[in-house]
């Protein structure tokens, strides 16, 4: 394949933010903005530089065009650790309003709201399902996939005619909500992992090129 093939190939990476003050790893933080935890910075840091390795050239920072984050802290922070640059922020990736949940563990909920938590239990995939007193899942994916139209064509625009790489640092279900829209996959998208897709130009559909990447967390207490 000649390089002029390759003209205006995209990479989009999509990072989780790493572990909260409050234990995002066990606690359902939505809209919540708690921050990251030394432990997140760590991973985030460990992000870094495993994106450095991989992109960056010999540089000790990959260089990504554009960046972006959702505006809660714990993702707008992993952005600035891992790019060095002030992101864009997309008000519409904020995570899902788990509104009676936010902030409780699994057996919190299932102990302060049983039938809340049994309903949660048998209708949490369906499209209409909504958390008590927070967001549904519809008007949720409508949001998010909102704020992937808006980040798809500033991407368009940075790439145009020469490709390159951006990325952005989200959470959980923002990150599995862009996945499933652009290329069709369901990634796990724990704690600090790494997912890449891209496209050939911005006239071919995005496909994966790894995902539910946590190598480079291996070491990481």
């Amino acid at each position: 394949m000649s390089a002029a093939d390759h003209l205006g190939r995209s990479r989009l990476l999509l990072v989780r933010h790493g572990e909260t003050t409050g234990n995002s790893s066990i606690r359902y933080y939505g809209r919540t903005d708690v921050g990251l935890s030394d432990l997140g910075r760590r991973q985030m840091q460990a992000t870094r530089t495993a994106l450095a390795q991989g992109f960056g050239h010999g540089k000790d920072v990959a260089r990504f065009d554009p960046v972006f984050a959702s505006p809660l802290s714990r993702a707008r922070e992993g952005a600035m650790i891992i790019a060095s640059i002030e992101p864009i922020l997309i008000d519409e990736f904020v995570e899902i309003d788990f509104g009676l949940f936010e902030g409780l563990t699994a057996d919190e909920i299932r102990d302060r709201h049983p039938d809340d938590f049994a309903h949660w239990n048998n209708h949490r995939l369906d499209s209409d399902y909504a958390y008590p007193h927070g967001e549904s899942r519809t008007a949720f994916l409508e949001r998010v996939h909102r704020g992937a139209a808006r980040m798809l064509a500033l991407i368009d625009d940075a790439h145009r005619d020469r490709g390159g790489t951006a990325i952005v640092i989200a959470h959980r279900g923002v990150v599995r909500a862009i996945t499933q829209r652009l290329a069709n996959v369901s990634p796990v998208i724990e704690l600090a992992s790494m997912q890449s897709l891209i496209r050939d130009s911005a006239k071919t559909p995005w496909r994966p090129e790894f995902l539910d990447d946590t190598f480079h967390l291996a070491d990481i207490e």
